[in-house]
């Protein structure tokens, strides 16, 4: 029994080992956002452990990843000191003393060469972290934003002009912020034309924010105004700012009294707040369905969003929680139409066909 439950980890672990991490443009980004020194990152157990991670967050959120044992690292890393600081005690005691002497004369050359190259090493470094730190401060202040207006658009003691105008800003909103992180994250295309063109949006294809900004787009250009739209939004938002104010203020006052808890929370329940606006998604199909049947129908961002739907559906950054979503309708709704309306088998066999396409 033990070995049952443990081979579809095992399975897991062996397509996390497969997976190219160098052609998906999130995993740059991702090991750039790590904070560890340079001799643990030069290691491979330890680049092994955070692709693991890598692929826990955005492939699948089922695997499992132990916690990687300091014991280990901290033994290896004396280990590899010890023949170092042997070699230089047998040199020391082998020295002569014009050896001793020379060394000095030669010292204070090292050390001059030493600070000159340091600082400009440091400075180098330092601009650039500020430069990545006002990408995501911007980027941050976008998503903050956006969480106040959605939320704002969702609550119903709100007049209703204001919620119009609070649901627009949103989607906008979430819209420009998904471009600025594509532009970031995957620039332009490399050449004005149409294969080049072709290459940079089939990477695009495949990334989350794409799918946000698709969301976006379809619902802002379309005259129904649905506050249940609202609610992956709001998730979006809430994990982006989450992480932000956790990775870059988790050593101030204020964010340990008022915002450490919230935060935690939101970090530790990110698979509910995925799930949440999975069901969220699909149920705005559905809603878009019946909406056919009135006058403010639109049968083409009707067909654009289900479109859509079917690429959350294979997509591996929304694959999951899609796929589980339908997994429960299906066996909630199957045994109904298979008993009352079996009539509707073939069309469904139809649709079927369209989807796994």
């Amino acid at each position: 029994m033990g070995e049952e439950e443990a081979d579809p980890q095992r399975l897991k672990r062996i397509a996390a080992a497969a997976y190219d991490y160098e052609r998906d443009p999130r995993w740059a980004d991702y090991w750039a956002n790590i904070l560890i020194p340079a001799h643990m990152a030069a290691r491979s157990d330890v680049v092994d452990h955070f692709k693991r991670k890598f692929y826990q967050r955005y492939i699948d959120p089922e695997l499992v990843v132990e916690a990687m044992s300091s014991t280990s690292s901290s033994q290896s890393s004396r280990a590899s000191e010890r023949p170092s600081s042997q070699t230089t005690q047998s040199s020391r005691a082998s020295e002569r003393p014009s050896s001793q002497s020379t060394a000095r004369n030669v010292r204070p050359q090292n050390s001059g060469s030493g600070s000159g190259t340091a600082p400009t090493s440091a400075s180098t470094g330092g601009n650039a972290n500020s430069l990545r730190l006002d990408k995501r401060s911007i980027h941050f202040s976008i998503n903050a934003w956006v969480l106040v207006v959605a939320m704002l658009g969702m609550l119903p003691v709100v007049a209703r002009n204001l919620s119009n105008k609070a649901y627009r800003l949103s989607l906008l909103g979430t819209a420009c912020s998904s471009v600025y992180s594509l532009y970031t994250l995957y620039g332009r295309p490399r050449a004005w034309n149409l294969p080049a063109i072709q290459t940079w949006l089939q990477t695009l294809v495949g990334a989350k924010d794409f799918v946000h900004l698709i969301y976006c787009i379809t619902l802002v250009t379309s005259q129904l105004h649905f506050k249940f739209a609202l609610i992956p939004v709001f998730c979006w938002a809430l994990d982006h700012v989450a992480k932000f104010l956790r990775r870059n203020f988790s050593r101030s006052s204020l964010y340990r009294k008022y915002l450490e808890e919230p935060c935690l929370w939101v970090e530790a329940n990110g698979t509910t707040l995925n799930i949440l606006s999975s069901n969220a998604e699909i149920g705005l199909g559905f809603l878009l369905i019946i909406s056919l049947f009135s006058w403010q129908r639109n049968i083409i961002h009707t067909f654009i969003y289900w479109q859509l739907l079917k690429l959350m559906y294979h997509v591996p950054a929304t694959s999951g929680y899609h796929q589980s979503v339908w997994a429960r309708i299906g066996r909630t709704v199957n045994p109904y139409i298979y008993r009352y309306a079996p009539f509707l088998n073939s069309a469904i066999s139809a649709v079927q066909r369209w989807w796994f396409r």
